[in-house]
């Protein structure tokens, strides 16, 4: 790759600077020379200023309020100069070869909307988080990540189309902004990368998983990894997803599925563990359609 078009990755940070400035650290050793890295602070209760302070380079923007993984990405999109706009979770570290994978592969051709890298989970090295996905099973409203929980052996150091780019991860290009807009906010958190790629895809472009760029991921720093903000999205937003992207049978099977199956399942598992805080989320998640029936 001779020319190195302009990348612009924007990551959001919540109550997590030290996580944050870990992220910046490993982005600053990387070995592609052109990017510009944007930290969107979503309205942190200690706003965290010495990121600034600490690294002039990046463009910092401070939002009044907590927009969410999608409204506070959007935010920093907006400011972003870059031919191709890369998410990252502030609570990643990048491989320092990472970048050069993805940019060679959308450069080969502009039919590639977004691609996605392999996620290894940071606190257990070489464990599979990510590797590409079997898709979004539209009668059960369920999608499943390849390689989830193996050892990563070289395995899954392909490039594969998918349905489904990781959140916590994934590149997109300005002209996929500039054809179908930004990520839906609705969301808040969780499922507004699916229903994004969704968009993407519908709109005639292409997406790949890179197997050959590794993004070590330390998962769920800023909402906690069982907390009742993630159960409550999680509930919630599953079903917003159905409720915008599926029609007829399919809207009615997964929604089905969802009701009758997931949410007893859910039910069932919190009350064996007596976890009620996470039960009531749940509830909360599933009562948000209730009052929300005209909203998508």
């Amino acid at each position: 790759m001779t020319e190195f078009p302009l990348v612009s990755i924007i990551s959001v940070n919540y109550n997590s600077a030290e996580v944050t400035a870990d992220m910046i650290r490993s982005l600053n050793q990387i070995s592609y020379p052109n990017i510009e890295i944007v930290i969107v602070d979503n309205a942190s209760t200690h706003p965290p200023d010495e990121l600034k302070q600490q690294f002039p380079e990046i463009i910092y923007i401070k939002s009044n309020e907590n927009l969410g993984f999608a409204g506070g990405n959007n935010l920093g999109i907006a400011s972003a100069k870059g031919k191709y706009f890369l998410l990252l979770n502030n609570d990643t570290e990048v491989h320092p070869h990472f970048l050069e994978p993805l940019v060679a592969f959308m450069e080969k051709d502009s039919s590639v909307g977004c691609v996605s890298s392999k996620l290894i989970y940071h606190h257990t090295p070489g464990l599979i988080q990510y590797a590409g996905n079997t898709g979004f099973n539209v009668y059960t409203g369920q999608a499943f990540s390849r390689g989830y929980k193996e050892t990563d052996q070289g395995q899954y150091d392909d490039i594969i189309p998918i349905k489904i780019a990781h959140g916590a991860a994934m590149m997109f290009s300005r002209k996929v902004l500039d054809t179908i807009g930004p990520m839906a906010d609705i969301y808040f958190l969780y499922y507004e990368e699916v229903d994004y790629c969704k968009r993407i895809l519908d709109a005639g472009f292409k997406m790949y998983y890179v197997g050959t760029s590794t993004v070590y991921h330390k998962e769920s720093i800023s909402t906690g990894k069982n907390s009742p903000l993630k159960e409550y999205y999680l509930t919630r937003n599953r079903l917003l997803f159905i409720r915008r992207n599926l029609k007829g049978i399919q809207k009615l099977a997964s929604s089905l599925f969802f009701i009758l199956f997931a949410v007893p399942k859910g039910i069932f598992l919190h009350l064996i563990k007596g976890d009620f805080s996470r039960l009531n989320a749940l509830w909360k998640g599933v009562y948000w359609h209730l009052s929300h029936l005209g909203k998508t």
